[in-house]
């Protein structure tokens, strides 16, 4: 193929693209400076109320010109612009609700501080909470470009769609998949290596709820696979590591695997056991 053929191709596709997008550096950049705007003050503190006025108002702009790409009528654009920031205050506000809960239950977190400037799990559920917020707004594709950053920083994966209560608490976090139609109620901790996922991946299933249910005051524990979106974990359950769970366990439960130990003694071990890794 030629370089005059191959450049007409790309315009073509580009030009036929279904739907407008975002520019995805501007976006990523957004987020993170959001993100420092709420939590990590230049140079560890604001200057003057008047700094803090101008970043805010900086944002603003920022975030205007990301969805104008994505918004072709200018009063579109106003009103998201106004609706997102309007609702910022009660995001920020779970927020500090969740990094206090990494708080009260981490025994390695010393201050809030350390939470908020150093916790790979309190900036992916940030990320999450705002893309969520988006995503009830109806912006398409931005809230899945910052859920991607996230995830590509910490390892952690939230879909934008999922629903999740107050007072979050990720420990940990690497390797962390949260689908886009689970449910999580207050509460809730979970350690690194969870998925929360489907049972059936068919694409005519993705108008369905895919993904379990996790009550109030739940400790899913590393490496745990939840699937299936007709599975509930009940309130005040407890999942041990490792778990793979594909069926409802009633509140209080406590679900583990059972170890058992074999001393080795000159007999072989039964032929179930007698492998060599």
């Amino acid at each position: 193929m030629s370089q005059t053929s191959f450049l007409e191709l790309l315009y073509q596709q580009n030009s036929t693209r279904s739907i407008r997008f975002p520019d995805k550096i501007r976006s990523e950049n957004f987020i993170n400076d959001l993100f420092n705007f709420l939590f990590v003050p230049h140079a560890g503190e604001y200057i003057s109320k008047d700094a803090l006025e101008k970043g805010y108002m900086e944002l603003k702009q920022q975030f205007s010109i990301i969805i104008s790409a994505i918004l072709l009528q200018e009063t579109e654009v106003e009103e998201q612009t106004a609706f997102f920031f309007t609702a910022l205050p009660d995001v920020h506000k779970a927020l500090l609700l969740d990094a206090d809960a990494v708080l009260q239950f981490d025994p390695a977190a010393t201050s809030l501080d350390e939470v908020l400037l150093a916790y790979p799990g309190f900036y992916a559920t940030a990320v999450y909470r705002i893309s969520h917020q988006l995503r009830k707004q109806g912006l398409p594709l931005l809230p899945r470009i910052f859920s991607e950053h996230a995830h590509s920083k910490t390892g952690i994966d939230i879909n934008p769609g999922a629903v999740i209560g107050p007072s979050f608490f990720i420990d940990h976090g690497t390797g962390i998949v949260i689908g886009e139609t689970s449910h999580i109620g207050s509460r809730v901790k979970i350690y690194q290596g969870v998925t929360l996922g489907a049972l059936n991946v068919s694409k005519e299933l993705a108008s369905t709820k895919r993904h379990p249910t996790i009550e109030d005051d739940v400790v899913i524990y590393s490496g745990a696979t939840i699937l299936g979106g007709d599975t509930v974990v009940g309130r005040n359950s407890i999942i041990g590591g490792n778990v793979w769970l594909t069926y409802s366990v009633p509140s209080h439960s406590i679900v583990y695997h059972k170890s058992e130990i074999k001393v080795r003694d000159n007999n072989p071990f039964p032929e179930t056991l007698n492998f060599v890794i």
